[in-house]
């Protein structure tokens, strides 16, 4: 390494040893190697190696032999000791969680019991965790020093800003050992392997219902206090639901962005368009004395009445026949678009009763049997 001579006379000879990291070439610095002649650490920047010596100036240092980490004060030190036992005597009596620290299980509980002890003195807002109050004080201050260079967006914390990269870069570094699904956030790996745990930490107490995911909770807990905090401003109609609301709104834009690939029709839901999208591919319903097959069993249904001459009932507006009088009662709602199935929750209209069952289940977190 060229070694260049401190011209500045001023420095004690503690300090020209520093600064004599100055005076490197420029391909000596691209080696990024600064060395510590006390303890022997070696560091990439020439910041961090100041940092780390004048550590050895401090009287009660506390130095981790395993790690090599060093620390100002005994609390610290025992805090992270613990971090290599892996010693969590501090269990969740609610979902078994373990931690370290006993302040750390105080904030989890939180959790549970929905606590909110950190108020923001701006707005009045409360928060479970301090956390959670610092990053909203930025909302009021305006801070946010952390900036994306992809796409310039800016964040108040680096861990945001952290989240945010992986959706230009795809990357997902969680992985589920059981089934190899992988996840750009731990979160959503624990949350996803309740799945197959069967996990369900997050319970009502009003009714002892449990759930796997606490955005589940508090949206059943709304069944409870008929609570709709989801305002249409068109009509004024209100749901449980963001989702619920954004379905809705699209009744006053005529909005169907749900296209198929196949013909180019659009749709307003999902699942409207997963149903279309069986008439380009599916037809798995045959009939056995001519071979025809169909979308669907009603259709096959009405079909085997021509080779039986079994009585029809049909449709005056479009002509389709049916086997059933019910079946043709559910057709004219489509024409009529009767709809006198109420969801009691959310005040969701449906044509036939079996579609209000299955979209109650959406309020419950309850699976079909």
């Amino acid at each position: 390494m060229e070694e260049r001579v401190c011209e500045n006379q001023d420095y004690a000879e503690t300090q020209c040893e520093n600064n004599k990291f100055l005076h490197q070439s420029k391909e000596d610095v691209g080696k990024k190697s600064y060395h510590c002649d006390i303890k022997g650490k070696t560091v990439t920047k020439y910041k961090d190696i100041g940092e780390h010596k004048s550590l050895h100036t401090i009287s009660n240092v506390y130095h981790c032999e395993i790690c090599d980490k060093v620390f100002t004060t005994d609390s610290s030190f025992s805090s992270h000791k613990l971090t290599h036992k892996v010693i969590k005597p501090y269990c969740c009596d609610v979902c078994g969680k373990t931690f370290s620290q006993n302040s750390n299980l105080t904030l989890h509980i939180c959790t549970h019991k929905g606590e909110k002890q950190y108020q923001c003195y701006n707005c009045g807002l409360t928060f479970s965790c301090k956390d959670d109050l610092t990053v909203h004080n930025c909302t009021h201050t305006g801070e946010k020093s952390y900036q994306c260079d992809t796409c310039g967006k800016t964040f108040s914390k680096n861990y945001h800003l952290t989240r945010h990269i992986r959706t230009h870069t795809g990357e997902k570094p969680h992985h589920c050992d059981i089934c190899g699904k992988i996840f750009s956030e731990n979160y959503y790996l624990q949350r996803h392997k309740r799945t197959h745990s069967g996990e369900k930490p997050y319970h009502c107490d009003i009714c002892a219902e449990t759930f796997s995911r606490k955005e589940h909770l508090t949206r059943h807990i709304r069944i409870h206090t008929g609570e709709k905090p989801y305002h249409c401003d068109v009509c004024d109609k209100t749901f449980t639901q963001n989702s619920h609301l954004i379905s809705h709104m699209r009744t006053h834009t005529g909005e169907k962005p749900y296209r198929c690939k196949v013909c180019g029709e659009t749709f307003s839901q999902s699942s409207l368009l997963n149903c279309h999208i069986r008439t380009h591919t599916d037809k798995q319903y045959q009939c056995d004395i001519c071979g025809e097959a169909f979308l669907c069993n009603d259709d096959l249904t009405v079909h085997k009445c021509t080779h039986t001459s079994k009585s029809l009932f049909h449709c005056d507006i479009c002509g389709k026949s049916f086997s059933q009088n019910s079946r043709l009662t559910l057709h004219m709602r489509t024409h009529t678009n009767e709809k006198p199935y109420h969801c009691g929750i959310c005040g969701k209209s449906f044509s036939q009763n079996f579609c209000l069952t299955r979209h109650i289940r959406t309020h419950t977190d309850a699976k079909p049997m």
